[in-house]
């Protein structure tokens, strides 16, 4: 049996489709990450095989302000089911590193996260993997589903109100669709067990900026809303965004097996569920 935490989320409720009654679902109503103590009894009831943990504060710009409830959810939270001794699949983010490469992130590349949800997120990894008996990091990134608050859901919103739209052409990377993460999570929980770590990158193939990204939201919504591309300095955020974080998956490919497709194929189906 598998523990499904931050089971409400886009993620979450793409993993229970797939694994249906092989998993105990739990959000904040059930179980608090954050509570040492709660995290202690919830286990104490229940026997599980493995964890994938889809908790997190992802509220990238907020997260600046808030720094005290970002590291509360995203480190203290993560530390507390490591220590719990049952193996865990961990979902970080692309984030973690600041955007200034050329060439697509390994997962042996150095971190140097420029916001306070980037190095949450990299502490996050960190207190993982020193402290669970086994563990899977999952860095993605740009994740969208039919479930959920997203780009995708934003863009499609936005373009039935709007003649016209700005959207950044200077940040590049790659969508991530949540089936297709939430299928390599399933495969990756065959290979989990104690004593294994490995960091993991995974997202659609492909490179986009958040401008094709918008422009590909609208053909395919059939929406006649024209999208202009504006640098990120035109759209100045509280936290800082990285201008690339294209991430390289040859490694996730190689050793689970796993084959990828392209982000264009990926926004078609989730489009059509929509």
């Amino acid at each position: 049996m598998f523990l499904i935490v931050g089971a409400n989320g886009q993620l979450g409720n793409e993993l229970r489709l797939l694994l249906k009654d092989r998993a105990v679902y739990a959000d904040r109503e059930e179980l608090d990450i954050t509570d040492r103590e709660a995290v202690k009894r919830f286990f104490a009831g229940h026997k599980f095989d493995a964890i994938v943990n889809c908790a997190a504060y992802t509220a990238v710009d907020k997260a600046e302000s808030d720094v005290q409830t970002a590291r509360k959810i995203n480190v203290d939270g993560s530390l507390n089911l490591a220590r719990t001794g049952v193996p865990m699949i961990h979902i970080s983010t692309d984030y973690v590193f600041d955007g200034k490469g050329y060439r697509p992130y390994k997962e042996t590349d150095e971190t140097n996260p420029q916001s306070v949800y980037g190095q949450t997120k990299r502490e996050s990894e960190k207190a993982v993997l020193d402290n669970a008996s086994g563990a899977f990091i999952i860095r993605t990134a740009w994740l969208y589903s039919s479930f959920g608050n997203n780009f995708v859901k934003t863009m499609r919103r936005l373009g039935a109100e709007k003649e016209r739209l700005s959207v950044v052409f200077d940040q590049t990377g790659t969508p991530t669709y949540a089936v297709d993460l939430a299928g390599v999570i399933v495969r990756a929980l065959d290979d989990l067990a104690p004593g294994k770590k490995e960091i993991y990158h995974f997202s659609n193939e492909g490179v986009c900026s958040w401008y094709d990204f918008a422009v590909e939201i609208m053909r395919l919504s059939g929406l006649s809303c024209q999208v202009a591309p504006i640098e990120s300095k035109d759209y100045p955020t509280p936290a800082k965004r990285p201008f690339y974080s294209v991430l390289n998956k040859e490694k996730i490919k190689r050793e689970l097996g796993v084959e990828i497709r392209h982000w264009t194929e990926a926004l078609k189906d989730c489009m059509e569920k929509l």
